[in-house]
């Protein structure tokens, strides 16, 4: 089993988070992405703002060392997210779900959200070996597709020790 383990965001892996997000299969599978995937302009102005914002937690996700993904916690309408994106060379192997774990174990608030397309088998499943459960579905304009896609909201509630 590979070892996958988190760490900070830096500079020198911007590149290679560009490159992941531009993956077209990732898109469509993802679908809530920006518009223009190859926008490189965009994207360097929209992590800097990720990467400033004091309320978003921001990782690295390594396989074995390497670059595998990103994970993140961040709020949303008041509410705290996680969002995670695992590059295509390490699909299906669990490390979506060991990054994911990881993440959880770091982030004390609770209820804790998460997103995903509902034709995004894996990630859900992903979510619901970590604990999340369905909470809420709805259709929204998901920019990476250029259409209405649903999507479903998922929780991790607190645990009674």
């Amino acid at each position: 089993m590979a070892h996958i383990d988190l760490r900070e965001l830096g500079d020198d892996d911007l590149d290679a988070i560009f490159e992941m997000m531009r993956d077209s299969a990732a898109v469509e599978l993802a679908a809530f992405t920006a518009s223009d995937p190859d926008d490189r302009t965009r994207f360097d102005e929209w992590i800097a703002r990720e990467r400033g914002n004091p309320d978003v937690s921001m990782h690295v996700v390594t396989e074995d060392g390497g670059f595998a993904g990103t994970a993140a916690t961040f709020m949303a309408d008041g509410d705290r997210e996680v969002t995670y994106w695992i590059a295509r060379h390490a699909w299906g192997r669990g490390v979506a779900t060991a990054a994911l774990q990881l993440l959880v174990s770091r982030e004390a608030t609770r209820p804790l959200f998460a997103r995903a397309a509902s034709h995004n088998l894996a990630s859900i499943a992903v979510l619901e070996k970590c604990g999340f459960t369905e909470v809420t579905r709805n259709v929204d304009f998901a920019p990476g597709l250029g259409r209405q896609v649903e999507e479903i909201v998922f929780t991790l509630v607190p645990t009674l020790d």
